[in-house]
């Protein structure tokens, strides 16, 4: 189904640029196939973002986000060696979740 979380950081002084892009077919449940058929809703409805265990942001979607959502944000007190953490779940159970060390 979705390929794994793209996790990227960058530290630019006290404050660091976290980009997450996490790949999701994110079907709203209005479109229609070629044949005509609806499309069933499929969609991320919860994400966590944390840094060596502790949570960072935790957020709800529903159907208007886009295919493959990408976020941004900024964070400080980030330092390298720190691991940043990302998990979602979806209307249907499925969940992904990925790390990375701060370089």
């Amino acid at each position: 189904m979705a390929d794994q979380i793209k996790i990227r950081a960058q530290i630019q002084g006290e404050i660091t640029d976290i980009r997450v892009l996490m790949q999701h077919p994110m079907e709203t449940g209005q479109r229609k196939d070629e044949r005509g058929q609806t499309l069933p809703m499929h969609f991320i409805q919860a994400f966590t973002v944390s840094l060596n265990g502790k949570p960072l942001i935790d957020g709800q979607l529903n159907t208007s986000i886009s295919k493959n959502p990408l976020f941004a944000f900024k964070a400080r007190g980030v330092k390298p060696g720190d691991k940043l953490a990302v998990a979602w779940t979806d209307n249907l159970g499925d969940k992904r979740q990925d790390e990375i060390t701060i370089a």
